[in-house]
């Protein structure tokens, strides 16, 4: 019998596509699952080549489902503890470390640890018709991982999402900002990924890091330190090739040829 591999990743043209491959188990999160996971924001955010990360599942209707719930039974009965001790990483702070962008395909509704992964995502393209929720009080479980939220969705909402488990429409966070596009069809919400990844991976390397660690520097520490903090990831960024490199192929009307450094 060949062994399950719950994560694939593909790499073309400078875009990494990670992809969540359980679709018989609505892409919940094995143990094996997110410690692949955790090995693949490891390896793609160490490769030079990679400028930019997609983050899809195999189409079931699900993007995830959350915690593999049976796995996390099994473990249990069987005095293995709580399966959380079991995963290297479980509540996947490595991918909010990573400092290329990601981008979320969600061909499907996303629940628990889907909403997780969702928000550790840069940006976010949804499948219209689809649900979201903080599932973790139906089952007994928790989500001490939703806090950076209260940045992004607003607060009665997410008091709501996280004390009844109710699931909400896409279209309701799309309105709220926390969805960037909507699409009607997987294929399309993955065409749509695409696109945006393309669009980040042809702009300054440097500049597109350094934006991104700014985000999480002013969510992290506030407006005063935070905006202290982006003036310093930023040093590099003016001192570099690429910022004398972007003035003139202005000047020159040409594409830029970005060095990185």
């Amino acid at each position: 019998m060949v062994a399950e591999q719950p994560i694939t990743v593909r790499i073309e043209d400078g875009v990494a596509t990670v992809c969540i491959d359980r679709p018989a188990a609505r892409n919940a999160l094995s143990i094996a699952a997110a410690d692949g996971l955790a090995d693949a924001w490891e390896r793609l955010d160490r490769d030079p080549g990679v400028h930019v990360i997609i983050l899809t599942s195999s189409d079931c209707g699900v993007f995830s489902a959350g915690l593999d719930l049976k796995e996390a039974r099994d473990i249990a009965e069987q005095g293995g503890g709580d399966i959380l001790s079991r995963m290297r990483d479980p509540f996947h702070t490595r991918m909010r470390d990573v400092g290329k962008p990601i981008v979320a395909a969600m061909t499907g509704s996303l629940m628990a640890g889907g909403m997780l992964l969702s928000l550790n995502c840069d940006l976010r393209v949804g499948l219209a018709g689809t649900m979201a929720g903080i599932t973790e009080v139906k089952v007994g479980r928790g989500s001490p991982w939703a806090a950076p939220l209260l940045w992004m969705l607003p607060q009665p909402l997410l008091v709501e999402m996280l004390l009844t488990g109710d699931t909400v429409p896409i279209e309701r966070l799309r309105d709220l900002g926390f969805i960037n596009y909507l699409e009607e069809t997987p294929d399309a919400v993955r065409a749509r990924a695409l696109d945006l990844a393309r669009r980040i991976a042809a702009a300054a390397p440097l500049s597109v890091r350094a934006a991104k660690a700014s985000v999480k520097a002013w969510q992290d520490l506030g407006c005063k330190a935070g905006f202290e903090e982006a003036v310093r990831l930023h040093a590099g960024v003016y001192a570099s090739r690429d910022a004398i490199e972007g003035p003139r192929a202005f000047a020159e009307k040409r594409p830029p040829r970005w060095e990185g450094r």
